[in-house]
């Protein structure tokens, strides 16, 4: 019988898929009832509920997306709860439309139970993001409701 993955070595499998660019494998990692919450989020869902909700998200992603992102300078740090980790790391962001390339700040903080995903709170720098694709007209018509 294989041996149930800690957190940590999910994150490492969530951080590893997204740097390769394999974003429809991703939501085989999260609970059938995963919560995951991306609190900086400007324009969007800042709450997804269940894997087959995050498995539509994630096909859009690969789908849709012009960036490649890169871990880098990754930290994971256990706290005194089993089940949690705290992950920092940066993207080295490459957009392949405009081919604009920087960092993007990253913090997540995972709840791992039976080695899949149950629930996540995500604190990613969507602002880098959007100025990278040309998107910031795009923020200020949401934030002001049109």
């Amino acid at each position: 019988m294989p041996e149930t993955p800690s957190p940590r070595e999910v994150f490492q499998k969530l951080i590893e898929g997204i740097g390769a660019g394999r974003y429809t494998e991703l939501a085989g990692l999260y609970a059938e009832d995963a919560v995951v919450e991306t609190v900086f989020e400007p324009v969007g869902p800042r709450r997804i509920e269940g894997r087959a909700a995050l498995a539509e998200r994630f096909a859009l992603v690969s789908a849709h997306s012009p960036l490649e992102l890169t871990p880098a300078n990754v930290v994971v740090r256990e706290t005194h709860d089993a089940e949690v980790v705290v992950a920092e790391f940066d993207y080295h962001v490459h957009h392949r439309t405009t081919g604009r390339t920087f960092d993007a700040a990253n913090i997540q903080v995972l709840r791992v139970r039976d080695g899949l995903i149950v629930s996540s709170r995500d604190y990613h720098d969507h602002l880098a993001l959007l100025v990278a694709d040309g998107g910031l007209p795009r923020l200020v018509e949401a934030l002001e409701g049109r």
